[in-house]
C-alpha cells in the first residue's frame, strides 16, 4: 500500500501499529542531513497522529523544535510502513500524559521524566505493505 491520504487505513494496518514494534525517526538536522533513532512510535489512526516521547533537549526534539517534516517507520519481516507528516514538539501536561498513556499500552510504562515532551506527527502520507 502506498497512500497519500489518512483514510486508506484498513484492520491489518491498525493492528500492525499496536504490536510491539521497535521503530525509527527521522528528522532533518540544521545542516540538511537526516537524523535517524530508534523509539517507540504510537499511532492514533481516527486522528491521523503519531506520537513520540522524548526529552525536550534531545536532538529529536531539537530538530523539530521550529516545526519541520518527520516520518517514523517499523518493519517486521517483509511488512514495513512508514508514516510521514509535518511534526511539532508539544510540551503541554495533557498532551504529554496522552501520550505517555498511549505508549504504555503499546510497549510498557515509561520512565518518570519531568522534561518529557511528545513529537507529534500530523500524519499525510502512508507508505507500506500491511
Amino acid at each position: 500500500m502506498i497512500s497519500s491520504g489518512r483514510g486508506s487505513t484498513s484492520p491489518d494496518f491498525e493492528q500492525f501499529w499496536t504490536e510491539r514494534h521497535l521503530c525509527t525517526l527521522t528528522t532533518i538536522r540544521s545542516d540538511g542531513t537526516p537524523h535517524v533513532v530508534p523509539v517507540g512510535v504510537t499511532f492514533d489512526a481516527a486522528a491521523g497522529l503519531a506520537r513520540v516521547i522524548t526529552a525536550g533537549g534531545s536532538r529529536k526534539a531539537r530538530n523539530l523544535q521550529h516545526g519541520g517534516y518527520a516520518s517514523v517507520c517499523q518493519v517486521d519481516g517483509r511488512r514495513w510502513s512508514t508514516l510521514e507528516g509535518p511534526a511539532t514538539v508539544l510540551s503541554d501536561p495533557d498532551a504529554v500524559h496522552e501520550a505517555e498513556r498511549r505508549y504504555a499500552l503499546r510497549y510498557r510504562q515509561p520512565r518518570v521524566n519531568p522534561a518529557r515532551v511528545v513529537i507529534a506527527i500530523d500524519v499525510t502520507r502512508i507508505l507500506g505493505n500491511v
